[in-house]
C-alpha cells in the first residue's frame, strides 16, 4: 500500500439493523456513512483511500481487516476506550423506498411478523433534536485523528457528522488549490439561524453535496428556488454544488461557467435504500479525480447511487456484473442536460 492515499474519505461507523422496503432484514451488520461512501468510490475500482472514522472496543475487529483485504487504508480508523459506552447500533425500517423511520424498532418488526432481534434489546433511536450544533460528537473522525500521510491527499470527501469536526477537518485539509474537498452536510446544521457559521467553513470547501431537503431548510423563508440556493452557496467559495434529490435524481450548478445541468436517476430496482446518498459522493470522489469535470462526477456518483439500491451493505455493488458501471454512465450520459 503507498504511504499517501490518492483519496481520503472521513464518516462515521456503526452497527447496522436494517428492514428495507422489502426482503429480510439486515442484522448487526457493518454501516455508516464512511463505508457507503466508501463502496460508491470503490465501484470505479478505487481503494486507495484511507478511511477516517472512529470505533468502540467492542467493534469487531474482523470488520475493519475486511476494509484492508478490499484494499483501503484503515490506518485513520481509530478505536478509543472512551467510546465503549455509546451505543453503535443503528435501526432504520423503510416503509417504501422514501419513507423511513428510525424510532419503534419494535413495532416495526411485529408489523412484518418478525422475531425482534435479541441484539436490538434496549435500543433507543438518538434524539437528534437534543444534539446542539455547536458541540462535536464523540462518535465523529477528528481532524486530531488523521495520520500525517493522509494530509495532503488530493481528493477528500467529508461524510455528514457533526459541524465542528467537519469545520477542523476542512481546515486541516485546506492545505493548497490543488486539494478538493467534497462536503456532505448533516442535517442538524441546515437552518437558517446557522447560515452565518456555515459560510466561514464553506471558503475551504470545493465541492458542496446537499441533499434538496437540507438545502431549502437552510434557505427557509428566503427563497423556493434551488438554483438561486446554489449560487448564493457558490459565493462563500464551493465551486461545484450537487443537489441530490433521491429518485428524481441530481442537480449540478457548476459556479465557474454559471452552467445548470439536470441528471435524472437512473431507473434502478429499489431493493435497499440505505446510503444511497454517501455512495453518491463516494462515485462523484472517483469520477472528479479521473475527469476533473462536475457534470461527468454527477454521472459517476449516480451510478454508483443506481447500483448501490438494489442491494443491501455497502459494499453490494462490487458484486455486479462487470461493465455494468460503465454501461450505466454512458446511458446516464445521453440523458443529463443543460438548463
Amino acid at each position: 500500500m503507498d504511504m499517501k492515499p490518492t483519496f481520503v474519505i472521513a464518516g462515521k461507523l456503526n452497527r447496522e439493523y436494517i428492514l428495507p422496503p422489502s426482503g429480510q432484514p439486515i442484522l448487526d451488520s457493518p454501516g455508516g456513512s464512511l463505508l457507503y461512501a466508501a463502496g460508491g468510490l470503490a465501484v470505479w475500482g478505487d481503494t486507495n483511500a484511507g478511511l477516517l472514522g472512529r470505533v468502540s472496543e467492542d467493534y469487531p475487529s474482523q470488520w475493519v481487516r475486511d476494509l484492508e483485504k478490499r484494499g483501503f487504508d484503515t490506518r485513520g480508523i481509530r478505536t478509543f476506550h472512551e467510546l465503549n459506552n455509546i451505543d453503535f447500533r443503528s435501526f432504520v425500517a423503510f416503509t417504501d423506498p422514501n419513507e423511513r423511520s428510525f424510532s419503534n424498532a419494535v413495532s416495526h418488526f411485529a408489523r412484518r411478523q418478525l422475531a425482534f432481534p435479541k441484539a436490538l434489546l434496549g435500543y433507543q433511536a438518538p434524539d437528534e433534536s437534543r444534539i446542539d450544533p455547536h458541540k462535536t460528537e464523540l462518535v465523529s473522525p477528528a481532524a486530531l485523528d488523521t495520520p500525517k500521510e493522509y494530509r495532503d491527499t488530493r481528493y477528500v470527501h467529508l461524510c455528514p457528522f457533526d459541524f465542528i469536526s467537519q469545520s477542523q477537518m476542512v481546515n486541516l485539509f485546506r492545505g493548497g488549490p490543488d486539494q478538493t474537498v467534497s462536503l456532505d452536510p448533516a442535517p442538524g446544521y441546515m437552518t437558517p439561524g446557522f447560515w452565518r457559521d456555515l459560510r466561514l467553513v464553506l471558503q475551504g470547501v470545493t465541492v458542496f453535496l446537499p441533499s434538496e431537503e437540507e438545502l431549502r431548510a437552510l434557505f427557509w423563508g428566503q427563497t423556493y428556488d434551488l438554483w438561486e440556493m446554489a449560487r448564493k452557496v457558490s459565493e462563500y467559495g464551493p465551486q461545484v454544488i450537487v443537489i441530490k434529490r433521491g429518485l428524481l435524481g441530481q442537480m449540478l450548478y457548476d459556479a465557474a461557467g454559471g452552467h445548470r445541468y439536470e441528471i435524472p436517476a437512473y431507473p434502478s430496482r429499489v431493493a435497499d435504500p440505505m446510503g444511497v446518498g454517501d455512495a453518491f459522493c463516494g462515485g462523484f470522489l472517483a469520477g472528479f479525480q479521473r475527469t476533473n469535470d462536475p457534470l461527468m462526477a454527477t454521472l459517476y456518483g449516480s451510478v454508483s447511487a443506481s447500483l448501490k439500491i438494489e442491494g443491501s451493505g455497502p459494499f453490494y455493488a462490487l458484486g455486479v456484473l462487470p461493465g455494468l458501471a460503465k454501461a450505466r454512465y454512458h446511458s446516464l450520459k445521453e440523458m443529463a442536460r443543460e438548463v
